[in-house]
């Protein structure tokens, strides 16, 4: 190989060097960070050792009692599909991740027999209501923090009305509906 040859292939190897070092200066400077005006990130730290730091208030759940005049069985039912990978809802149905929800309303809650509810739930006492569903729904680590259960959550309140709806149905005696809720005809009949 004579000295043009080398010379060439030198030549091609150091253009591409070129062509890489202007292509990284070129895209630094397009593609840079800007400047924070203060370094680093603010971390909200409670002024007296121990204290939790306070956090927005949560919005207010809908009241679900006008709702539920409106509620659809069916759709209910549609939408207990997505609780149905942890739930049943059949009469003595066999506990899955979740307990069994048969008769859910007017229940005690963490009563289910046979399973092992959270402390939190254990300790929130009660029994479930229409509202308290409406809002263990809507969050349910915002209703009992600490809770086991890991779904998020039903966001749209006409949902929640319809679920709502076809738990109650699931029992050998439904619990009355709150009379807020009842359709205006049905409420003049009475």
């Amino acid at each position: 190989m004579d000295s043009f040859e080398m010379n060439k292939i030198l030549g091609a190897v150091l253009g591409t060097c070129l062509f890489l070092v202007a292509l990284n200066i070129a895209a630094g400077a397009k593609f840079a960070p800007g400047k924070m005006a203060k370094p680093g990130y603010e971390i909200a730290v409670p002024e007296h050792p121990g204290e939790v730091p306070k956090s927005a208030p949560e919005p207010a759940v809908e009241p679900i009692g006008p709702l539920l005049a409106k509620a659809d069985i069916a759709r209910g039912e549609d939408a207990a599909k997505k609780c149905g990978a942890c739930h049943t809802f059949t009469k003595g149905g066999a506990k899955l991740v979740g307990p069994n929800l048969w008769g859910l309303i007017g229940r005690p809650k963490a009563s289910a027999p046979d399973y092992n509810y959270s402390a939190a739930l254990k300790s929130k006492g009660g029994m479930w209501t229409v509202d308290d569903l409406n809002i263990f729904l809507a969050n349910p680590k915002g209703m009992v923090p600490g809770t086991a259960m890991t779904f998020s959550g039903v966001p749209r309140a006409s949902e929640r009305a319809d679920l709502i709806a076809y738990l109650n149905t699931q029992s050998d005696s439904p619990a009355p509906l709150p009379r807020a809720s009842l359709a205006p005809g049905v409420l003049a009949a009475q």
